[in-house]
């Protein structure tokens, strides 16, 4: 794994940090790739029940390294590359680093603080839920340069703002601050320490039936979207996948003993 994200696994939550602290955690190719390894290498892990992803140093993500947007603009050749798609990846190499995490079964928290700009936010956006620090700035920055935002956008600013919204944090490129991101739905809640909020809820999570998590997750993504007969079939079906196994079980004997419980672990 590439020291340029880094993995600690403890109880069941993986705390994953983008570490290029002396740039902001700003994309550059190798960037790219280890994002998207982190989040590949976390779906095989059976005994992850949770993940936090936050930056190191001043910020989450500065967006794409300007020395990479540089590259990418002396011809198609060195553009096109991110753009290109590996057999088997719903997205392609810029969209994944957002999609991964969109993907991953278990549910992901992003802590925020700093800037969040371009395709940090677009990262960001992958997550579950996001908490950020009163000092957190997000901008949909792309049309600076004079592209478009295409790092997985479509599939996760559509769950949280309405689309009036997304196209005028789209079309002006304006810098948005915590508490106004929180009014228009880009994060889930300010808070004073993101990181140490996102660890505790993470713990929360990782406290319940895996089983039952990753179903409820599944059943939020898949559905919301989706019609209403959908939807109610695939509560059905996920339903059935959990009633009466080990782990359901577990969970309404340790309600009924006032204990904590011992769950077995995810199949991968």
């Amino acid at each position: 794994m590439s020291d340029l994200v880094t993995i600690r696994i403890e109880n069941h939550v993986a705390d994953v940090r983008l570490n290029r602290p002396d740039k902001i955690n700003a994309l550059n190719p190798e960037m790219f790739e280890a994002i998207v390894a982190a989040g590949l290498r976390l779906a095989k892990e059976p005994g992850v029940r949770a993940v936090v992803l936050s930056g190191e140093g001043r910020g989450f993500c500065a967006g794409l390294d300007f020395m990479g947007f540089a590259q990418m603009g002396k011809g198609p050749k060195g553009a096109m590359s991110l753009l290109d798609r590996s057999e088997g990846q719903v997205g392609n190499h810029a969209q994944m680093p957002g999609m991964v995490w969109k993907q991953l079964p278990v549910p992901v928290i992003a802590a925020l603080h700093g800037v969040v700009f371009g395709g940090g936010l677009q990262i960001a956006l992958g997550a579950d839920i996001r908490l950020a620090a009163p000092d957190a700035r997000l901008s949909v920055m792309e049309m600076k340069w004079g592209i478009i935002p295409d790092m997985s956008i479509t599939q996760t600013l559509r769950d949280l703002v309405r689309l009036d919204v997304a196209k005028e944090l789209t079309f002006s490129a304006r810098i948005v601050a915590a508490e106004e991101a929180a009014q228009l739905g880009l994060v889930t809640r300010v808070c004073a320490d993101p990181l140490a909020e996102a660890h505790k809820l993470a713990a929360e999570f990782a406290s319940k039936n895996p089983h039952a998590i990753v179903a409820a997750k599944q059943l939020l993504d898949a559905a919301w979207h989706g019609a209403g007969t959908e939807g109610l079939r695939l509560e059905e079906k996920l339903q059935r996948t959990l009633i009466g196994t080990p782990n359901q079980i577990e969970a309404s004997m340790a309600n009924f003993e006032k204990r904590a419980p011992r769950f077995q672990d995810r199949e991968v």
